[in-house]
């Protein structure tokens, strides 16, 4: 009765406890559950959004690039008077899409079709359509976008842009017209980031849907994907869309939304719900299947436990009778402490121990009660005959000397149970005293610390430090063993975009994404090895040859098909592999990886997302780039340049008007090397800005010298690479040549590449403006090549317009290239530009060029570049020959 009355409470706690804990658990798991899918939920609305806002960027472009085209077949129409045919321009010059996306033809005030891409159409009426009747009733010069129909021609759904044209009165004569398939416009579904159901469409202000994709079907004109459009409020945002209610196939969606720029139009992006949940679901009944699992656990847990406990408490009070206080002292340490009695053989040979003593701690370390130790002998509490040996051979020693202490290590086999020991015993008389003290906590930290040296922090994977301390051992156990060891050099490819897109903490879980897959990838006696930013590499030992590492390449190229769902959105990445090998490509740790990361390069260069093995002859050609790269920076410090200046001659008069100043590098054993050998190399490097500013220096300090001898110059213009005028201070370095060596700045010009002015920032802007205060003049060069347009010629103001040589080569082949040219020339000196004919050769030439009224020509016909000499080396005027 008096063990009950002690105990009645140990038959009710464990039940009431595990209830407790199992309401606790319950309720937490379904309330993080339902924070966990309104976390999705938000995250998928988001990701829509950011679907939307790419849809409606790529669409205004797309749409920028055909109002481009209406615009530039209106300006052909009129310059040709009316006799372009665009069916041959297609044909000879391929400057429209394939008629299957996309249809261009021309209609008259009468909406007859007079000419189009598209042959059978010619003759056509279209009074009737919308895209003919908006433009002829308006006075306003805009592009019209229609509603998706039925094209009469190509008996295919279409959606038409339009703009009219008007006679030189500004009369309404005709429609310049795009015909352009939905499939062109909803060109920007991914099927590696959007799934089968997922959908991609245009939706115009008026609330007429433009094009509408799900997943790979593109609905036509007579299709109706949607039985409602839903009310987009603002420019843009997203809102969740229930089946019945919106879509024909019944599924629900997350729906984005985002204005593209000037254009009455919305692009939409949607994302199907059951696709998009598919992972929180699965994650759904894990955790519940999970949490009913553990209840019944729990349930029997405490059954055993009740039984347990009463055992044990009976067990207590049986001790608590016999012996009231058990060794005081010995309890208020927090050592073990134990008393040992050598058990001989009749020949007095010591063959094992007994327990006389010990406190609970020291019993605690044996996960037993010191009841259950004391009398019982060391052959008996431990099992395993390995630590059975080894715990008699200490006690031997301290038997024979007296005393022993050390750290002990013991394997664990409860993982609450302590691992590390300090063992201290002494002899006395014939017992041994025993203390141990738990320094498992210690020994635990230290190993931290030597584990976080040779991990990364981030990713938990081996580092870098653990490599340098782990290859060289491998290698040797591959040379020993006679077999292969190769290592494989990892870069990520897009790695930056995803930084610079979703951010730091995207980057950042994408690295601990990769490092899951690649370990999931290799073989499971593979090393992965994060060596810093997005390079890893893999450690492959014990293969036989290069196909081994192949198939392990192939695995690990194969993980990056598929998208990272991270928390920001999703990111779609690729790796570029480089392979070397021991002992074929290196016999040293160094030389292996030095080489795989060769190989990594030589990957990257060849478009990435693929693996290659080490190839010296490719290590070769990088070091002759190097070596190159390093004679430039050489041929820079030890000015070992020279300038060649090249006239340019007004074609009417046949006046040197100007000339060109040409680098070239004079070289101490090769002689004069052209800029097309070494200019590539040093844009590619930056050694350009510095190349910059010597020409530019050379050209001033040139300028004073010949107005010293009191000659009439004419002004030089001087070459600004893209990398030089985006990321030097042009303007500076111009006008301190200037002022340092008195040069009047109207006789300095600079020539820039259409590059150079791609960016429609203020920056471009700020710059020009600073250069032409000075009174300096601003050339474009090589027009014609690059990608400007007139409203950036317009902005910036240029000064001249430098045609590039493949314009002029081609006056005298095609009767395009003249009206092109004639184009080229109409529209500069609209904007009060100049115009330069570059790569002048032949006498046919100059008089097409003539009566095309261009301004100036250069080229090897008038001269070749001269180098500097006692003065200007300006031609004389008789020198140009007759045009008449």
């Amino acid at each position: 009765m008096r063990f009950l009355r002690g105990n009645t409470k140990l038959l009710l706690v464990w039940p009431i406890v595990a209830l407790l804990i199992s309401l606790v658990g319950w309720g937490s798991l379904l309330q993080r559950l339902d924070h966990e899918r309104k976390t999705v939920e938000t995250d998928i609305e988001k990701e829509a959004l950011i679907l939307a806002r790419s849809h409606a960027e790529r669409m205004a472009q797309t749409i920028e690039v055909i109002d481009q085209l209406l615009l530039h077949v209106r300006y052909e129409w009129e310059l040709t008077n009316g006799q372009l045919r665009l069916d041959t321009v297609k044909e000879k010059h391929g400057l429209f899409p394939s008629n299957s996306f996309f249809n261009v033809a021309i209609t008259d005030r009468d909406g007859v079709h007079v000419t189009s891409t598209y042959n059978e159409v010619e003759g056509l009426v279209v009074l009737d359509r919308a895209y003919f009747q908006v433009q002829r009733d308006s006075d306003i010069d805009s592009l019209y976008i229609d509603r998706l129909t039925l094209g009469r021609s190509s008996k295919k759904s279409v959606i038409h842009f339009s703009r009219r044209i008007v006679t030189k009165e500004g009369n309404f004569d005709g429609v310049v017209r795009a015909s352009v398939s939905p499939e062109y416009l909803s060109g920007t579904y991914d099927a590696m980031l959007m799934g089968a159901n997922d959908i991609v469409g245009i939706l115009g202000t008026d609330k007429n849907l433009r094009a509408m994709r799900i997943g790979g079907k593109v609905y036509r004109w007579n299709e109706a994907p949607m039985r409602q459009l839903p009310v987009l409020q603002g420019g843009n945002g997203s809102t969740f869309l229930r089946d019945k209610d919106y879509f024909e196939d019944e599924r629900n969606r997350y729906l984005g939304w985002y204005k593209v720029a000037q254009y009455p139009l919305f692009a939409l992006s949607g994302l199907d719900e059951k696709d998009a949940l598919a992972g929180y679901r699965t994650h759904q009944t894990a955790a519940v299947s999970q949490a009913i699992q553990n209840t019944i656990a729990l349930a029997l847990f405490t059954l055993i436990a009740m039984a347990m406990s009463v055992r044990l408490a009976w067990r207590k009070f049986q001790v608590s009778l016999s012996k009231a206080a058990y060794r005081i002292a010995t309890e208020e340490g927090q050592e073990g402490f134990y008393i040992l009695k050598p058990i001989p053989r009749k020949d007095d040979i010591i063959t094992d121990y007994e327990v006389m003593d010990c406190n609970s701690n020291g019993a605690r370390f044996f996960q037993k009660q010191p009841l259950d130790i004391a009398g019982k002998r060391i052959s008996r509490l431990f099992r395993d005959a390995e630590r059975r040996e080894r715990a008699k051979q200490i006690f031997s020693q301290a038997m024979e000397v007296g005393a022993y202490e050390s750290d002990i290590e013991i394997p664990r086999t409860d993982p609450e149970a302590p691992s590390w020991f300090h063992i201290r015993i002494v002899r006395s008389e014939d017992v041994l005293a025993i203390t141990m003290r738990d320094i498992s906590e210690s020994k635990a930290h230290v190993a931290e610390l030597e584990r976080r040296g040779n991990h990364d922090a981030l990713t938990g994977l081996p580092n870098r430090h653990w490599v340098n301390s782990y290859l060289p051992s491998a290698i040797d156990n591959a040379r020993g063993m006679g077999c292969a060891l190769a290592i494989l050099f990892l870069d990520l490819d897009g790695f930056k975009k995803v930084n610079d897109t979703l951010g730091h903490e995207a980057g950042d879980d994408l690295l601990r994404h990769v490092g899951k897959r690649l370990k999931l990838a290799v073989r499971p006696r593979d090393h992965v090895i994060r060596i810093g930013g997005d390079e890893f590499v893999v450690i492959t030992e014990k293969i036989y040859h290069s196909g081994d590492a192949s198939h392990v390449a192939s695995r690990v190229l194969h993980a990056f098909e598929e998208p990272f769902h991270l928390r920001q959105g999703m990111a779609c990445v690729g790796a570029s592999i480089g392979i070397s090998m021991f002992p074929s490509d290196g016999s040293d740790a160094n030389s292996l990886l030095n080489n795989a990361d060769i190989a990594m390069y030589s990957v990257k260069t060849s478009g990435k997302r693929n693996f290659r093995f080490f190839d010296q002859r490719f290590y070769d050609a990088i070091r002759a780039k190097h070596e190159k790269e390093a004679e430039i920076r050489h041929a820079v410090d030890h000015d070992q340049f020279v300038i060649y200046y090249q006239p340019r001659v007004d074609i009417a008069t046949g006046i040197t008007s100007s000339m060109e100043a040409l680098v070239r590098w004079a070289h101490p054993t090769h002689g004069i090397v052209v800029p097309n050998e070494f200019i590539p190399m040093a844009e590619e490097t930056g050694i350009i800005i510095s190349l910059g500013k010597i020409v530019i220096e050379k050209v001033c300090a040139q300028m004073a010298d010949w107005s010293k001898r009191g000659q009439e110059l004419v002004p030089v213009s001087i070459n600004v690479s893209p990398r030089q005028f985006n990321e030097g201070n042009i303007a500076t370095i111009l006008q301190e040549a200037i002022e340092r060596h008195h040069v009047d700045p109207r006789l300095i010009e600079i020539e820039v590449t259409e590059s150079s002015m791609m960016s429609e920032n203020d920056e471009v802007t700020t710059k020009l403006h600073a250069i032409r205060q000075m009174g300096i003049k601003i050339l474009v060069d090589d027009f014609g090549t690059g990608y400007s347009s007139l409203s950036q010629l317009q902005r910036l103001d240029f000064d001249v317009l430098k045609v590039d040589r493949t314009f002029t080569n081609e006056l005298v082949t095609a009767n395009e290239g003249r009206v092109l040219f004639q184009a080229i020339i109409t529209m500069a000196h609209g904007l009060g530009m100049r115009v330069v004919a570059e790569g002048v050769e032949t006498l046919e030439q100059i008089k097409l060029l003539k009566a095309l009224r261009c301004d100036e020509i250069q080229g090897f016909y008038v001269s070749q570049p001269l180098p500097a000499s006692d003065t200007q080396p300006i031609l004389p005027k008789w020198f140009f020959p007759s045009t008449a």
